[in-house]
């Protein structure tokens, strides 16, 4: 995925309903450091705590809990090199 992603073309200080909580998720499975995160998701980092904030609670309020990610990256570079050597092809759904 590059930078024309959709995430590249949300504004910077806005996320919607459902990108706050994708950022939530990410968030709590520390999959990757907070600054990592907004760039991806086209936000600062003001934006992300903003909604963390905001969604955490409801999630826990409603007994989910994220649990950690087995993995952590630090960079775009560092996503990027992940998705290239795997062996993910399709996403599977949750549900």
């Amino acid at each position: 995925m590059d930078s024309t992603s959709i995430w590249a073309k949300m504004p910077k200080d806005k996320l919607t309903t459902a990108g706050r909580v994708l950022a939530t998720v990410l968030y709590l499975s520390r999959l990757g450091t907070q600054d990592l995160l907004a760039q991806l998701l086209g936000v600062n980092g003001s934006t992300l705590t903003r909604a963390v904030r905001q969604v955490q609670p409801l999630l826990a309020e409603r007994g989910y809990t994220i649990p950690p990610s087995t993995a952590r990256f630090q960079t775009p570079a560092d996503v990027t090199t992940f998705l290239a050597n795997s062996s993910l092809t399709e996403i599977k759904s949750a549900c």
